[in-house]
């Protein structure tokens, strides 16, 4: 690992935390003293996503932590509760047990996720996910969740 602040590859572990999926350590850089975060997790085999343009790409977990964080970032409890998100959506999509997932099956992972944490992050990712063309379609999905 290197430190972000100078480059150093040089570091002491402060603190390990289990997170279900990964190891968070934070680490102190021998260098500049600069405390930063680290994650090791479990390297698993690549899934393609294909897109709805019917292009496939591979799926990259940092893409979705960027998106989600982009979209509803500010109404979640920061980046913990994003990497929380995107690790049981990561889940999800393994234990599918497909090499290859659609773009829809992560949308869907995502509002599941956001559906019981918080309403309007999930209100405002399927404003952009679902693209709705109107009022009507906002609505609706507001009772869909009210029902939920």
């Amino acid at each position: 690992m290197h430190c972000s602040k100078c480059g150093g590859d040089e570091s002491k572990v402060i603190e390990s935390r289990d997170t279900g999926d990964s190891v968070r350590r934070r680490r102190e850089c021998l260098k500049c003293g600069n405390r930063y975060t680290t994650y090791e997790r479990l390297e698993r085999p690549n899934l393609a996503v294909l897109k709805r343009d019917k292009r496939r790409e591979l799926f990259d977990r940092e893409k979705l932590k960027r998106a989600v964080y982009q979209s509803v970032g500010k109404f979640l409890n920061g980046e913990i509760e994003v990497e929380e998100i995107v690790s049981h959506v990561e889940d999800a999509m393994y234990s599918l047990g497909e090499m290859e997932i659609t773009s829809k099956q992560i949308g869907d992972a995502v509002m599941a996720e956001l559906a019981h944490r918080n309403e309007v992050a999930y209100i405002r990712f399927a404003s952009v996910y679902r693209e709705f063309k109107n009022a009507d379609e906002f609505v609706e999905t507001l009772k869909e969740l009210r029902q939920k």
